[in-house]
């Protein structure tokens, strides 16, 4: 079965997939937001032990930058 996306659909995943050339103040955007993201990391790396749960806070905190990132890349 396929299945007819609609426009919406379609200029979503349009946008989605292509880049998305800094605007403004964007840069500077991007770059505070992944200095935060850092400062967040080296913190947790000196109060939490070494574990696969704090793997999964640094690897959710990455996450949580890109979408950060990308909520201003896609909706700017």
């Amino acid at each position: 079965m396929e299945y007819s996306p609609s426009e919406k659909d379609k200029k979503q995943v349009e946008n989605n997939f292509i880049y998305h050339t800094p605007k403004g103040d964007q840069d500077k955007r991007y770059e505070q937001i992944r200095s935060e993201g850092k400062s967040l990391a080296e913190f947790l790396t000196l109060v939490c032990p070494s574990s696969r749960e704090l793997s999964l806070a640094l690897t959710n905190l990455e996450d949580a930058v890109m979408w950060a990132n990308a909520a201003i890349a896609r909706n700017e």
